[in-house]
């Protein structure tokens, strides 16, 4: 690339420019100041669907808090990545009535703040659509949690967690 590009104020000459000035303006995505995510997983499941769980529900939390990982680093050879995330995501352990009554006391929060739950029907489902369909006709305090990230306050979030354990 021979000419130049400018952008935010900088001269890019090549691609190496403009990759470097994207990972910059990419880490200045907005984000509460004071907080703090968990990700709570019924430990009875099979190891197969703790891990299909934990990543359903990260992947909702990246969705609401952009600035949770939308940032991308690059090694010495210029090498970029996409961070996976910037701070802690403890993984605590709870049973399924544990977690659904978390649930139902973290949907008395207002504000800023993440809710994502992984409720045990969405299994039987294989297309977002069917999930989408059947939502609004279940009652979430009358089903099995199989787990469920929260991201806002510290506070609050320590207020909902505290007593737990971590997932071993």
């Amino acid at each position: 690339m021979s000419e130049y590009v400018a952008m935010k104020g900088k001269i890019a000459r090549d691609w190496r420019d403009i990759l470097l000035i994207a990972i910059v303006n990419s880490s200045r995505v907005p984000m509460l100041p004071d907080i703090r995510l968990a990700i709570v997983i019924n430990p009875d499941l099979p190891l197969g669907l703790i891990a299909n769980t934990a990543g359903a529900i990260a992947i909702g939390l990246g969705a609401r808090f952009p600035g949770l990982a939308a940032q991308s680093l690059a090694d010495r050879e210029e090498r970029a990545i996409d961070i996976s995330s910037n701070m802690p995501v403890p993984m605590l352990q709870a049973d399924a009535d544990t977690i659904r009554s978390l649930l139902l006391k973290a949907l008395s929060q207002l504000g800023e703040r993440a809710i994502v739950p992984f409720p045990a029907f969405a299994r039987s489902l294989h297309d977002y659509r069917e999930y989408e369909a059947t939502f609004p006709g279940r009652d979430l305090s009358q089903e099995a949690i199989d787990g469920l990230g929260i991201a806002g306050p510290s506070k609050w979030v320590k207020s909902l967690t505290g007593s737990l354990k971590l997932l071993r």
